[in-house]
């Protein structure tokens, strides 16, 4: 058996219509899972699904698009992947906001509230919506895309990183309260990588030279290395792993 061979387990991967979350999917895919392809906009969903499809074969994925800040469309993403698939075998929690840059006086309460509302209390939400199926069936996998953020202190990006932090924790509370159903709960910590989420981080070449020049690997990571440890994470692979982050920074952290 292939240790990550994810045929017949349907995956959930929200913010999958581009960046991280796309990679996971397409890697996922590859696999041979059904994925669940999810963020805002129908038009990017549905272009990334097709050409996943037109690659592993169709029915492989499926659009759903959904705003991880609304409770309701996060419950229509679950039920219609129930419809289309049957069920939901690993759910990655990738979907995040950070609307503000700067020190922490300068944070207007909306946009803190808004970072802690859809880094925290969202991916609580989706993962309270597929768990119990999980636990009935004593089988499934939760991954939560944090961040280094969240283990270091940072003058622009704090509120953001109080958000991952809550993330480890949420990851930990869950994996005791889970485990004994044999469900999984872990966090992939990316560093800095190549998106346009973390644009502003990597798109000035002094920024870029500043965020680098202490990094073992000297450069950015790509949305593809993150790709493997998920699928590390929701496989037979990892199997015995819970409660933990994964850090794939190119040794920044170290």
């Amino acid at each position: 058996m292939n240790l990550f061979d994810l045929s017949g387990k349907v995956a959930i991967i929200t913010g999958s219509s581009r960046g991280i979350g796309k990679a996971i999917a397409e890697r996922m895919a590859e696999h041979g899972a059904k994925v669940v392809i999810s963020s805002r906009k129908a038009g990017p969903c549905e272009e990334v699904a097709a050409a996943i499809n037109a690659k592993h074969g169709a029915g492989t994925a499926i659009a759903i698009p959904a705003n991880i800040a609304s409770k309701e469309e996060l419950r229509n993403l679950v039920d219609k992947t129930r419809e289309a698939f049957g069920q939901v075998d690993i759910c990655v929690c990738n979907a995040a906001s950070n609307p503000y840059y700067g020190p922490m006086e300068g944070i207007a309460d909306d946009q803190f509230r808004k970072i802690l509302d859809n880094n925290i209390i969202s991916n609580h939400w989706l993962i309270g919506m597929v768990a119990p199926e999980m636990r009935a069936r004593k089988d499934g996998a939760i991954i939560i895309v944090s961040s280094i953020g969240g283990l270091r202190g940072n003058t622009i990006i704090g509120a953001y990183n109080i958000s991952k932090a809550a993330d480890f924790q949420l990851a930990r509370n869950l994996a005791h309260e889970f485990g004994p159903d044999n469900v999984r709960v872990n966090c992939i910590a990316p560093g800095l990588i190549r998106t346009d989420f973390a644009r502003a981080l990597w798109e000035n070449p002094e920024t870029l030279k500043r965020s680098t020049q202490g990094v073992p690997l000297r450069r950015i990571g790509e949305p593809d290395e993150l790709a493997g440890a998920a699928v590390y994470l929701a496989s037979k692979a990892g199997s015995f792993m819970t409660g933990q982050a994964l850090v794939i920074d190119g040794g920044a952290t170290i």
